[in-house]
C-alpha cells in the first residue's frame, strides 16, 4: 500500500527559529520508532520568510489519525 505524502509549513515565532527547526528534525525519527511513517527521509526546507517546510511520508491515513 502506498504511503501518504504530507507537506507541512511551520511559522516560527521571533527568536524561536532554531528551537523549532530542532523539533521538526526530531519529529520524523520519533514517529518512525512508533511505526507511523515510512523509511523515506523527510525533506526539510526554510523559505525566504523563515517558514520551515517539511515533506514526509506517513504509512497510511490511519497512522496519521493514530498520531
Amino acid at each position: 500500500m502506498p504511503g501518504v505524502c504530507v507537506i507541512v509549513a511551520y511559522r516560527p515565532k521571533p527568536g524561536k527559529e532554531d528551537g523549532l527547526l530542532e523539533l521538526v528534525r526530531s519529529r520524523v525519527p520519533t514517529l518512525r520508532q512508533e511505526g507511523l511513517v515510512s523509511d523515506r527521509a523527510p525533506t526539510i526546507m526554510r523559505a525566504g520568510d523563515g517558514t520551515i517546510i517539511e515533506v514526509s511520508e506517513w504509512k497510511s491515513r490511519e497512522a496519521i489519525d493514530a498520531a
